[in-house]
Order: structure tokens, then C-alpha cells, then sequence
């Protein structure tokens, strides 16, 4: 069968579904939107009536014979692999996928500890055991950045039965390690290559960007196509190269944690973005990436403010850049990057992905406009002369929680540890027994099993004194903590 990216295969037999007006007497209850009207009111009616479940017609994400594996293939075809999988409950499956994948009780994974949450539960899902690698830091503007291939090699030569070494590429601010030399230190070693790759789902469809994970020879990696491709959210694919790992084992693991009641608007976004990409990619993001350096360009002649770039080429831990994050420090204006993100928010009725001690970032993407980065930069430029203080804010809490923490019990057994609570201010040397972390960007200060510092401790409050999000405590306050023992 030859395969045509100009095809839907699934979006039209959607839209096929939807002409012939069936009448539903399956799930969903909401019957194409009768009984919901308000709500279908408001977004269409049109939208609740592809809102579907599975049938013949529509093929089933549990095992597709048909429409489903047809778009699926044409996704593959999309990013040079040998097989894909559609996921609808987000990347966030998909990575704990890739762990399962090759991971069983006990076995070990290397990988950076400013790796997502994700693959922190897919630690915990699967009882593998972390060998944390220290990723490289920039020490101006305090964020963590990729990974060396030498500390990759220090990581395996101390454990040379690790399973898989685990990769993200980019990370949030836009750092790309060596995948190419790394993917081949691995398999030198006998080891899967598993690549995060939620924030690279354009990388493949242009020349100015990094190459991404399927081409660089990968065994499997999980692209968020919500991010950055133009899908919706919680639309995502696992890309999977033949050779160290199953085809069926991937397929019987998302069977295994992925929903039976896939949604077809997430599905259809899918196949239309994928569509978008393969055959209007190379323009739309060159397009993109003009008006995003051009935005860059034009931040860096304000006073205070800093939108780093490609010229962070071959410092610790840059291999490359991928422009669309576009990334500004903020210190010069004697704020915090907490605080440029609220009043973006409040003030000027712009929301960017995230602020952190130092930074603020906004991720570029294909649904962007001249309009909406000159609004960014516009808003970036009045905020220095109306915000800007004579004081600068001090790193030193960018530096905490940076650094590999001590693990004292598997992320697993910790999981399932009895626990008691005590309170943040008095946990220090404590045992973890849950993940606390700031959202975005969803990497873990403390996770369980891990050994609690005064660091952290610190860290913790500093991020709540400045109202940022804290997530997956069970005090949604952070005011005690969950730590093992009885």
C-alpha cells in the first residue's frame, strides 16, 4: 500500500460517520450533543457529533485492523519509523510505555533527573531502579540543560546491566543533547535508546531544527504532538524502531494503561496535524522560526531582559537549540520570573508556559502569528520600563534541587511504603514517600524514595512564597509531607 500524506484516513471516516446521521444508541451518553445543549451550544454541535466511540466503521485504538492503522502508519511514514502508536491519554503514557517496554522489576534505567514526572511513574509502574545522571547547568541563568555523552558513558561503565538509557530531547528551554552519539553508546552496550521527545514533535519537518530522536536511530520515542505539532491536547504518538524491542510487547503495555474509550476528536487531530506537517511543515515553521528570532532579536534590545538562543551552542550541556522555545531571563529587572509570568497574565492578557526563578518561556508553535509575537515583545518591552527595579534577583535558589539527589529505597517500594505525615519544616532527612513539584514544568524537587534535604526543604517554600503551582503532594498545600515509616 503506498502511503500519501495528504490522506486522513481516520478524519474522513469520522466525517463519513457524521453524513449519515446515525442514530446512537451506544456511548457516548451525551447522543451528539442533545444532552448537553448548553455545552453544545457553545462549542458546536458539529464537534459533539464526531465525539464517538468505537465501532466498525472507526476501527478500535485496542487493536486497529483498519482506519486507525492506517493513520497510524501514515504517522510512522511522518517521522521515519517503523511503527507508531496514537495516544490519547497524553505523552505522559507514552513515556511510562517506553519504560514498561523494556524494563521489568529491579532492572536498571539511566536517565537525567530533570526527566518529567512521567518518567519518574514509569519508574514506579514498571520497579525499575534510576541511575540518575547529573545534567549539565548554566549557571547564569540557572536552569538545567541536556546531558553529556561523557556522563552518559561514566553512568553506563558504573553499571553496565542498566536495560535502557533514557533521554529528553529538548528539554523545556530548548537544550538538545548528542541523541546521535548517545543512541550509539547505548546500543554499543546492549542498551535501549528511549528518547522523551514531548517538547520535539516539529523537529522533523525542517532543516533549521534539531533532527530528532527516530532518525538518529532511537528505539522508541514520545512526541507530544499537542505541544508543538498543532494537535489537541492530550493527543500524543510512540514511535517505535524495529530491533531491541516488540512491536507487540508496546502494544500489549498500552492496552495495558491506555483508555479502551479513545476519544476520536484527539485521534482526528492526530492524523489532520500529521497531514499539516508532512506537507506544509518546512514552510509553516520556517515561517516561524523568522518571526521568532526576529521576536528574540528585539528582546534583546530591552533593557533587563535577555532571550537566549542558539549562541549557547557547545556551552555544558548544548549540543543544540531549538529556537521555537523562546526563553527569556528576566533578572535584569530585579524581578523573579514568577513574577513576569503573572503580570504577562494579569496585565497584558498573555499567557506563557512558564516562569521560574530567573526565566520566563514562551513556546512558539505552529498555530503562532506576527501579530502574537510582536504582542509578547510589545508587552515584554513596557513591562521593563514599568517594572523594571535597580535590584537584581539573587540565583541562589536556582541552583537547589538541581543537583541528583541521594536514593535511599526504589521509587517502586517507596510507592507502596506505609507512610506518615510530618511536617515540610521538620522532614528534613526523611524518607520521600510521594513526588513534590512545581507545574509546569512537572520535574520532581523530591520523589519517593528519595532522601529529603534542607535543600529542598528551602526550595519548596520559596516556591510557594512566590504562588507558584505545586502538584502531586497529598497536602495540596505542601504544609506536611507524606515520608516513610509508620
Amino acid at each position: 500500500m503506498v502511503l500519501n500524506q495528504n490522506n486522513t484516513p481516520l478524519f474522513d471516516a469520522v466525517k463519513a460517520y457524521r453524513e449519515r446521521k446515525v442514530i446512537p444508541f451506544d456511548v457516548p451518553g451525551h447522543k451528539h450533543g442533545n444532552g448537553i445543549p448548553e455545552f453544545a451550544e457553545f462549542v458546536g454541535k458539529k464537534v459533539l457529533e464526531i465525539d464517538v466511540n468505537s465501532m466498525k466503521p472507526l476501527d478500535n485504538i485496542s487493536n486497529p485492523i483498519s482506519v486507525i492503522k492506517e493513520a497510524e502508519e501514515l504517522m510512522a511514514k511522518a517521522y521515519w519509523a517503523d511503527h507508531s502508536f496514537f495516544i490519547v491519554n497524553g505523552t505522559t503514557t507514552a513515556v511510562q510505555a517506553m519504560i514498561m517496554s523494556v524494563c521489568q522489576p529491579g532492572d536498571k534505567i539511566i536517565l537525567p533527573r530533570n526527566a518529567h514526572k512521567s518518567a519518574i511513574n514509569g519508574l514506579i509502574l514498571s520497579g525499575a531502579l534510576p541511575v540518575y545522571i547529573q545534567p549539565e547547568t548554566n549557571e547564569e541563568l540557572g536552569i538545567a540543560m541536556g546531558v553529556s555523552v561523557e556522563s552518559v558513558e561514566r553512568a553506563i561503565a558504573k553499571n553496565p546491566d542498566a536495560k535502557a538509557v533514557f533521554i529528553v530531547n529538548p528539554t523545556y528551554y530548548g537544550a538538545v543533547s548528542d541523541i546521535k552519539n548517545i543512541v550509539k553508546l547505548a546500543h554499543k552496550h546492549g542498551m535501549a535508546a528511549l528518547v522523551d521527545e514531548a517538547h520535539g514533535a516539529h523537529f522533523r519537518f525542517s532543516e533549521e531544527l534539531p533532527r530528532e530522536a527516530m532518525e538518529l536511530g532511537a528505539d522508541m520515542s514520545a512526541v507530544s504532538l499537542h505541544k508543538t505539532g498543532g494537535s489537541l491536547t492530550q493527543s500524543s504518538v510512540l514511535l517505535l524502531n524495529e530491533g531491541l524491542i516488540d512491536k507487540n510487547t508496546v502494544k500489549t503495555i498500552l492496552n495495558l494503561t491506555q483508555t479502551t474509550s479513545a476519544s476520536y476528536l484527539l485521534m482526528s487531530s492526530l492524523d489532520v496535524a500529521r497531514k499539516m506537517l508532512a506537507t506544509k511543515g518546512e514552510e509553516v515553521l520556517s515561517k516561524i522560526l523568522k518571526l521568532t528570532r526576529e521576536a528574540r532579536d528585539e528582546i534583546n534590545k530591552t533593557q533587563g531582559l535577555y532571550a537566549f538562543g542558539k549562541e549557547l551552542i557547545r556551552t555544558p550541556g548544548v549540543f543544540n537549540f531549538d529556537e521555537t522555545k523562546l526563553g527569556v531571563n528576566v533578572t535584569g529587572l530585579g524581578l523573579t520570573g514568577f513574577e513576569v509570568y503573572d503580570i504577562l497574565r494579569d496585565e497584558y492578557n498573555i499567557q506563557v508556559e512558564l516562569g521560574d526563578v530567573l526565566n520566563i518561556l514562551a513556546i512558539v508553535s505552529v498555530g503562532d502569528t506576527e501579530e502574537s509575537l510582536k504582542g509578547l515583545v510589545n508587552a515584554l518591552k513596557d513591562i521593563s520600563e514599568k517594572y523594571r527595579k535597580s535590584k537584581t534577583t539573587q540565583i541562589k535558589y536556582a541552583k537547589i534541587a538541581l543537583e541528583n539527589p541521594e536514593v535511599i529505597v526504589s521509587p517502586r517500594n517507596a510507592f507502596y511504603a506505609r507512610k506518615k505525615f510530618v511536617k515540610l519544616e521538620e522532614a528534613e532527612g526523611e524518607i520521600s514517600g510521594e513526588s513534590i513539584m512545581a507545574y509546569p514544568p512537572g520535574i520532581p524537587i523530591v520523589t519517593p524514595g528519595e532522601r529529603i534535604s534542607r535543600e529542598m526543604i528551602n526550595y519548596i517554600k520559596f516556591l510557594k512564597s512566590q504562588h507558584s503551582m505545586m502538584t502531586d503532594s497529598q497536602d495540596p498545600y505542601v504544609e506536611k509531607v507524606k515520608v516513610l515509616g509508620l
